[in-house]
C-alpha cells in the first residue's frame, strides 16, 4: 500500500475532480431561445463554469454573450463570456463595478432571451454593489468585522444580503419575463440555494431586523445610515426565480473521495458534509474519534479514512496567520499528541485556506516529533491563531495555487494499524 502521505493526497485529488463543473452541463441544458443567451456569474469556480458551459452550448450549437466576476488569480479562458477579477473575501471596486454591468446585462434581456447564472462559493464578496444608502467601505468594514467575529457563514451571507442590491433574489427581480436558468456549485452547509454566493437569482422574502439582529449578537457597531438602509432594502417574495440545476457539492467529493479510498483497500466512513463550528474544537472532536478507532475500531474497522466537509469558523483572537483548515488541523495534532496510526489532511477546495496561499496542511505523528527538534511549541500557536507558522515551519502545508472549484473544506483522516514515518516532504498539487 502507498506511504500514507500518497493516500491523503490522491483522495483530495479525487475529491478536486468531482467539484469541477466540466461535462456536468451536457444534460442539464434548456432549450436555445429564439433570442440571446446571457451568462451572467460570480465566484471562485465561475470562470470554470463559464468554459464548460461555452463548451457544452456550442456542442448543441449555442453561442453566448455575457459576464463573470472570480477572484483575482481565478480566471479561466472563454470564447464568449467575459471574466473579471475582483477581491475575495473583503469586495472592492473591481466587484463592485462588475456586479453593476451584471445587472445592466441581465436587465436588457427581453421576453425571446435566455438568461444563464453561473453561481459558486465566493459570490457574496465578489457581486458588490451596495443597497442605496451604503457605501462600499460600509460593507468593507462590515465584511472584515464578520470574517473577524466567528459567524457561521449562514450568518454572514444573511447580512450581506440585506446590504445588497443584486443579492437575495435582486438579480433574479432585475430579469423580467426573459427565461432564467441558474447552474451551482454549492460552497454551503445543506446546499440550500438561496445561501450559495447569496442567491442573487433566488427569490425570498428579506428579513431586515434579523439581519440587524446578527450584526448586534457579535458586537458589531451598526452607524444609523446603515439600518436605515437595510430597512429599506427589505423586497418581497413574489419574483419569478426560473430553474435551478446543482452541478457540484461537498457530498459529491466526499462519495469520490470514498470510492478512491476503497481502491486502496480502505474501510470508509463519511462523518458528515455539513460539519460547523470552531475549527480547533471540530479537531478536537474528529481526534476523538480517531483515537476511538485506534482503540476500538470503532465507529469503523482500520484500516480506514474517516471524512468530512463542510464549514468551520475561526474566532480571532491572536496575532498569528491562520485559515480555518489549518487551524482545525493544528487543534487535531494538539488533542492526539503524536498517538501514533493517525493522519490526516485538511484543505479548502477552492485552493485557498481562508485568505492564505496554501489549501490547507496535513499531519502525520513524526510531526510532533519534528516540532520539538524545531522549537515550534504547538499549543502556543494555536492560541495566537498561527497555524500556517507552525505547519509552514515543520513543512506541512499544502499549496495547489487555485483550484477553479469551491465545495468548501475537505477533511480526511486516515487510520491505519501502525504509521509510517516520514521525515521530510510535503504534499503538493499543481492544478
Amino acid at each position: 500500500m502507498p506511504e500514507d502521505a500518497e493516500i491523503l493526497k490522491a483522495l483530495f485529488e479525487a475529491a478536486l475532480g468531482a467539484a469541477l463543473p466540466d461535462g456536468k452541463f451536457d444534460a442539464r441544458l434548456p432549450p436555445k431561445p429564439k433570442g440571446r443567451t446571457i451568462v451572467v456569474g460570480a465566484g471562485k469556480a465561475s470562470a470554470r463554469m463559464a468554459a464548460a458551459f461555452e463548451y457544452a452550448w456550442s456542442c448543441v450549437g449555442g453561442t453566448c454573450e455575457g459576464l463573470v466576476v472570480t477572484r483575482y488569480g481565478h480566471a479561466f479562458p472563454t470564447r464568449w463570456i467575459e471574466i473579471v477579477e475582483a477581491a475575495h473575501p473583503v469586495p472592492d471596486e473591481a466587484g463592485m463595478g462588475a456586479a453593476r454591468r451584471i445587472l445592466q446585462l441581465a436587465g436588457s434581456a427581453g421576453s425571446d432571451d435566455l438568461v444563464v447564472c453561473l453561481i459558486s462559493g465566493g459570490a457574496s464578496a465578489l457581486l458588490s454593489l451596495p443597497a442605496e444608502g451604503i457605501t462600499l467601505a460600509d460593507k468593507q468594514a462590515l465584511n472584515r468585522a464578520l470574517l473577524k467575529s466567528g459567524a457561521p457563514i449562514g450568518e454572514m451571507n444573511q447580512v450581506r444580503k440585506a446590504l445588497s442590491a443584486i443579492k437575495g433574489g435582486r438579480l433574479a427581480a432585475s430579469i423580467g419575463d426573459a427565461q432564467l436558468v441558474t447552474y451551482l456549485i454549492s460552497d454551503v452547509p445543506g446546499d440550500d440555494p438561496a445561501s450559495i454566493g447569496s442567491g442573487p437569482t433566488i427569490p425570498e422574502r428579506s428579513d431586515p431586523e434579523a439581519a440587524l439582529a446578527i450584526l448586534r449578537k457579535y458586537d458589531i457597531d451598526i452607524p444609523g445610515h446603515i439600518a436605515e438602509a437595510i430597512r429599506a432594502n427589505a423586497i418581497e417574495s413574489d419574483v419569478r426565480g426560473g430553474s435551478v440545476h446543482m452541478l457540484a457539492t461537498p457530498k459529491m467529493a466526499l462519495d469520490a473521495a470514498a470510492a478512491k479510498a476503497r481502491e486502496f483497500g480502505l474501510n470508509t466512513l463519511i462523518l458528515g458534509d455539513a460539519i460547523e463550528g470552531e475549527a480547533r474544537e471540530v479537531g478536537r472532536v474528529m481526534a476523538g474519534i480517531a483515537s476511538s478507532v485506534v482503540q476500538h475500531d470503532e465507529p469503523v474497522r482500520r484500516p480506514c479514512v474517516l471524512l468530512s466537509g463542510g464549514e468551520t469558523t475561526v474566532t480571532v483572537r491572536g496575532h498569528g496567520r491562520g485559515g480555518r483548515n489549518a487551524e482545525f488541523l493544528l487543534g487535531f495534532a494538539v488533542a492526539l499528541k503524536g498517538q501514533p496510526g493517525i493522519s490526516a489532511i485538511a484543505c479548502d477546495t477552492d485552493g485557498i485556506d481562508g485568505s492564505e496561499d496554501n489549501a490547507g496542511a496535513w499531519y502525520e505523528p513524526a510531526v510532533h516529533d519534528l516540532a520539538r527538534k524545531g522549537g515550534v511549541d504547538l499549543e502556543k500557536h494555536l492560541a495566537d491563531n498561527n497555524a500556517y507558522a507552525a505547519f509552514a515551519q515543520l513543512g506541512r502545508l499544502i499549496t495547489t495555487g487555485p483550484t477553479l472549484t469551491n465545495v468548501n473544506d475537505f477533511r480526511c483522516i486516515l487510520v491505519r494499524e501502525s504509521m509510517r514515518l516520514q521525515e521530510s516532504g510535503g504534499l503538493n498539487h499543481h492544478s
